[in-house]
C-alpha cells in the first residue's frame, strides 16, 4: 500500500478515537450521570497530568529501546481495554482513575504517531513540510466524523461513545504493528547516564531560543483545552434563555463546535506555504492573534443574531490550533538531532498538553468560580473576554522575547 495512504489511515484513526468522546463527554457526565462540575474538571486534568511525563518518557523509550510503531500499537491496545470498562463505572472517583490510565496511554500516541510518520517519510525522501499537512488533515477529518457520528446517532449522552472509541483504538493498535519500522539509532560511543536514558532532549532548555519556544508553548498550551472544556457548555447554557433555546445551535452544539475542526482541515493545508514564506515566529504570532479572536468572538456571540460570531470564532480556531500545534512540531524537528527527535517531540507535548493544559484548566476553574459566577449563573462574556486578554498578553510578550531569524533553507532540510 502507498505510504501516504498508510499514514492517512494512521492519522484518521488516531483522532477518531479522541473525537468519539472529548467534546460529548460533558453531556454524558452532567445529564446522564448528573455528576459534579468539580469532578468534571478533574477528568479534563487527566490529559494534562498524563502529558507531564508520558509523551517525554515514551519518546525516550522510542529513541533508545522499542521501535516507535510497536510502542504506538501497544499503547493503543491498552487504552482500548480501559475505554471498554468506562461504561460500567458508577463512581466518578473510579471513573477519574480509569480515565487517567486511559490518557496515560493515549496522550503519548499523538507524538509517537508524528515520529512514525516523519521517520517513514524521510526514508522515502519526501518533503515533510509539503507532504505531512495533507496527511495530518485526515486526523482532523477523523475527529469531525467521530463527533458527527456520536451526535447524529444520539450517543452524546450515552456511554456507548466510549465503546466506539475503544473499537477504533483496538483497530489502530493492531494496525500500528504493520506500519514502517522506526529504526533505533545505536552506536558504540561511551555515553553519559543522561545520554543513555535519553534525557539529553531536556538539554534543549540550555539553548535560549528553544527555552523561550518551550515556555511560550506552555503558555499557549494553557489556551488549548479552554474551548474543549467550556465551548459545548457555553452553547448549552443558552437553553436557559427562552429566546435562544429552540435555535439550531442550542439543539446541536457539538455539530456547531465541529466547524472548528472543519476549519482545521483548511488551515493544515496552508501550513507549508505560511511556514516557508514567513517562518515559525510569524506563524506562531498568527496563531496567537487567532486565539485572541477565537475567545473575543465567543464573548460577543449568541445562537441567534450573533450566531455568525460563534461560527467565525470556530473558523478562526483552525488557524489558532494548527499554526501553533503542527508548525510547532515541525519547528522542533528542524532544531533537534535525529537521536533525540522522538524525545524532543514528547517534550513539546509535555509543555503544551501537560504543564500548559493543567495550568489553563486549574486557573480558569478558579477564576470562573471566584469572579464570573453569580447565583449559579456564569458570566460567559466576562469569561471569554478574560481568556482573550490573556492570549493578547502572551502575544505581546512573544513578539519581543522570542528571537528567531527565518531561514527558508532550514525548513527545506526537514525532508533530509
Amino acid at each position: 500500500m502507498n505510504l501516504k495512504i498508510r499514514l492517512t489511515i494512521l492519522n484518521f484513526l488516531q483522532f477518531f478515537i479522541w473525537g468519539s468522546w472529548l467534546i460529548t463527554i460533558g453531556a454524558y457526565w452532567f445529564q446522564t450521570k448528573e455528576w459534579s462540575g468539580t469532578e468534571f474538571g478533574a477528568i479534563f486534568s487527566t490529559m494534562g497530568i498524563a502529558s507531564l511525563f508520558m509523551p517525554a518518557l515514551s519518546g525516550i523509550i522510542a529513541d533508545r529501546w522499542i521501535n516507535a510503531e510497536k510502542l504506538l500499537g501497544v499503547f493503543h491496545i491498552i487504552a482500548a481495554g480501559v475505554l471498554f470498562t468506562l461504561p460500567m463505572i458508577e463512581s466518578p472517583n473510579v471513573f477519574f482513575w480509569l480515565m487517567l490510565i486511559n490518557m496515560i496511554f493515549y496522550m503519548p500516541t499523538i507524538s509517537l504517531s508524528i515520529t512514525v510518520a516523519y521517520s517513514a517519510m524521510k526514508r522515502e525522501g519526501l518533503d515533510i513540510v509539503k507532504n505531512f499537512p495533507p496527511i495530518r488533515v485526515f486526523g482532523t477529518i477523523g475527529f469531525i466524523i467521530a463527533m458527527w457520528t456520536i451526535s447524529l446517532t444520539g450517543l452524546e449522552k450515552s456511554s456507548f461513545q466510549f465503546y466506539v472509541a475503544a473499537i477504533a483504538a483496538l483497530i489502530l493498535g493492531v494496525y500500528s504493528f504493520t506500519l514502517p519500522k522506526c529504526e533505533i539509532i545505536k552506536n558504540n560511543e561511551k555515553k553519559s547516564l543522561l545520554d543513555a536514558m535519553g534525557l539529553n532532549a531536556f538539554a534543549l532548555f540550555k539553548d535560549k531560543k528553544m527555552a523561550m519556544f518551550f515556555v511560550f508553548s506552555m503558555l499557549l498550551g494553557a489556551a488549548l483545552q479552554l474551548t474543549n472544556m467550556y465551548g459545548d457548555t457555553f452553547i448549552h447554557d443558552f437553553d436557559k434563555i427562552p429566546i435562544y433555546k429552540d435555535t439550531i445551535a442550542v439543539k446541536y452544539p457539538a455539530i456547531i463546535m465541529s466547524i472548528s475542526q472543519i476549519s482545521e482541515t483548511l488551515f493544515i493545508l496552508a501550513i507549508p506555504f505560511f511556514l516557508k514564506r514567513f517562518g515559525i515566529k510569524k506563524v506562531m504570532l498568527m496563531s496567537m492573534v487567532a486565539w485572541v479572536l477565537r475567545f473575543g468572538l465567543f464573548g460577543f456571540g449568541n445562537p441567534a443574531e450573533g450566531l455568525w460570531m460563534i461560527i467565525l470564532s470556530c473558523i478562526v480556531y483552525g488557524m489558532a490550533f494548527d499554526f501553533f500545534n503542527i508548525s510547532g512540531s515541525l519547528f522542533v524537528e528542524t532544531q533537534t538531532q535525529p537521536n533525540i527527535r522522538a524525545s524532543a517531540q514528547g517534550l513539546f507535548m509535555m509543555m503544551t498538553n501537560g504543564f500548559g493544559a493543567i495550568t489553563g484548566s486549574w486557573l480558569s476553574g478558579i477564576l470562573i468560580d471566584k469572579f464570573f459566577i453569580t447565583d449559579g449563573v456564569k458570566d460567559w462574556q466576562g469569561i471569554w473576554l478574560s481568556f482573550a486578554a490573556y492570549a493578547l498578553v502572551v502575544t505581546i510578550f512573544f513578539t519581543f522575547l522570542f528571537k528567531h531569524k527565518h531561514n527558508p533553507a532550514e525548513v527545506q532540510e526537514i525532508k533530509h
